[in-house]
């Protein structure tokens, strides 16, 4: 960025870019994906939204949506939905993320544990034959921990890259939830492999 005499680091310029080149990864597979899943939501309920980028494709498909209550830690998703004449809007308090624009920490962990929405959305970085599901950031993995059960119904959102990987935590079972929603670009073979692991596999063109 030029200034009087020299030049600034555009550094908020360069983490927004690289926050809309992640999004426009794998684009038709997270637009395809967030289509069922914004099937599975009826009107009157209310939804969480996990920080991503297939999360946020969720989002976007919600905007024209009535009577609907979305809580979220997502900067981008509250964005999004921001104004929405027929969407009321939770974001969860916490700490701003230097690497992302998502919030964390022990009072985002808190308020979810207080909350109890009808149907829950959550990305995974991976997921291994066995159903385990895994986050590259202890951060967010801490946060994702606290959705169980009695949140309601629970889906992983996640395209078919993020299949037969591992990374840095091991966060929960995909048996443990409502189902994985992902795209036919999952190998078939992978996909039997997680329904006898006891995992439901939604998958969409």
């Amino acid at each position: 960025m030029r200034t009087h005499g020299g030049a600034t680091p555009t550094s908020r310029i360069s983490f927004e870019f690289r926050y809309l080149q992640r999004a426009q990864v794998q684009r038709a597979a997270k637009t395809a994906i967030a289509s069922k899943a914004v099937e599975l939501i009826a009107d009157g309920e209310s939804v969480l939204l996990d920080s991503g980028t297939t999360t946020l494709a969720i989002a976007e498909q919600l905007r024209y949506r009535r009577n609907l209550t979305v809580v979220t830690a997502s900067l981008p998703i509250a964005s999004t939905l921001y104004g929405c004449e027929g969407i009321s809007l939770l974001l969860m308090g916490g700490y701003l993320r230097h690497d992302e624009p998502d919030l964390t920490g022990v009072v985002t962990e808190t308020n979810l544990e207080m909350i109890r929405p009808d149907v829950a959305f959550t990305g995974a970085d991976a997921i291994d034959e066995q159903g385990n599901l895994y986050q590259a950031s202890p951060d967010l993995a801490s946060i994702l921990s606290r959705i169980d059960q009695p949140v309601g119904r629970i889906y992983v959102v996640a395209d078919h890259t993020k299949m037969g990987r591992t990374s840095l935590i091991r966060m929960r079972n995909l048996r443990e939830w409502s189902g994985l929603i992902t795209n036919s670009g999952i190998a078939p073979e992978f996909a039997r492999k997680l329904a006898q692991a006891g995992g439901q596999v939604i998958i969409v063109d």
